[in-house]
């Protein structure tokens, strides 16, 4: 190829994201083939160190479990049925305080759906996965580009935290081949991992100064390890309820709120009173229709969320400097808007959205100059 050439080639998303977390040091893959994932799965198997194939999305998220309690870091991707049978599992991951990442590969609900059409409908059902109203990191892609940078900060963030994290995609982004530049894709680090390593006995769970405890697999010819997902005290021994469990138990939900990255991309426009809101597929129509708008003479911003949970603060800060917002999102219950602003929305808020199809660059636009 000449030399400053470009170094294009057709892929899709999920080669993309799994070449990013077999780079980034994820070592094992373990996974049910389900449709849109199916071809992170076919990815996966060439690509992992260890691949197993699991009978059913049950038994995916607790060998994860005891993989992730031996050190490993394992990796799965699914779309909501399998999801919904994870969540036991899941909810058991986060008090174990166990890393993991799902990549959740959004299709048209309720139920099984549509498999092969997409969506944007499992928000509200990540923000309430975990008992007791506690958030797991929620990071989602937005474009061919976020496929190889996201999954390294998402696989990262699971170690730092200890936690399950989710990468949510979409039917479109993992399934669609097109054109793309190798050579935009930047080296990528592998996970920096710590263990233990401390005379003193191991305390399982105990954080010491900060909000995470320190990790040490299963297994320590050194430690004793103890893990359980009922709740416990700093030992990992359970315990009748008392205040120092309660506050073991309250740390869960404060180092999400206070370690989870904040990645979102933001195009203001001097003198915009409007802000186009948006994440994952749809960010590509919002795009389109703020450059039609402009085209058109309009002053208007663009806020693309990556981190959707928790809601970062910052969400808030940029939105109050709008008098008018739209949300744009693929589903009916405006699911983005309904997190930002709560049941009901103030004056000046609208939603755009949809099921069945993608939002389209033209109904945003309607939206914004029907103001």
């Amino acid at each position: 190829m000449p030399e400053n050439e470009p170094h294009l080639v057709l892929i899709d998303g999920s080669r993309l994201i799994v070449e990013a977390c077999a780079q980034a040091g994820a070592d094992v893959y373990v996974g049910y083939p389900i449709t849109p994932a199916s071809l992170i799965y076919t990815y996966a198997s060439c690509r992992f160190p260890s691949l197993l194939p699991a009978p059913d999305e049950i038994t995916v998220v607790h060998w994860m479990a005891g993989l992730s309690a031996a050190g490993r870091l394992p990796v799965t991707a699914t779309s909501f049925p399998g999801l919904a049978l994870m969540v036991e599992g899941i909810n058991m991951a986060v008090m174990m305080e166990l890393p993991m990442l799902i990549v959740l590969a959004m299709r048209l609900g309720p139920s099984t759906g549509a498999a092969t059409c997409g969506g944007q409908g499992e928000l509200l059902l990540l923000r309430g996965l975990i008992s007791g109203g506690y958030t797991l990191p929620v990071f989602c892609i937005a474009d061919a580009g976020d496929c190889w940078q996201l999954p390294p900060l998402a696989l990262q963030a699971a170690v730092d935290l200890r936690s399950p994290v989710v990468l949510l995609t979409s039917k479109e982004m993992v399934m669609t081949q097109r054109s793309f530049d190798l050579d935009r894709l930047a080296q990528i680090a592998p996970v920096k991992r710590t263990f233990y390593d401390s005379p003193a006995p191991y305390r399982s769970y105990d954080p010491g100064d900060g909000l995470v405890p320190p990790f040490l697999p299963v297994g320590s010819g050194e430690h004793q390890v103890r893990l359980t997902a009922s709740t416990h005290d700093e030992c990992g021994i359970l315990r009748p309820v008392s205040d120092a469990v309660l506050a073991n138990t309250r740390r869960l939900q404060t180092k999400i709120e206070a370690g989870t990255p904040v990645l979102y991309e933001l195009d203001e426009q001097t003198d915009a009173e409007t802000l186009v809101v948006t994440y994952g597929i749809t960010a590509g129509a919002a795009r389109e229709a703020v450059t039609a708008l402009r085209g058109l003479g309009e002053a208007v911003s663009l806020l693309v969320a990556r981190t959707l949970l928790p809601i970062p603060d910052v969400y808030c800060e940029i939105l109050d400097r709008y008098s008018r917002v739209v949300v744009a999102e693929e589903n009916l219950e405006g699911q983005l808007a309904h997190l930002l602003y709560g049941h009901r929305r103030p004056p000046g808020v609208c939603r755009v959205g949809g099921i069945g199809r993608m939002v389209r660059p033209e109904q945003i636009v309607r939206e914004v100059r029907g103001a």
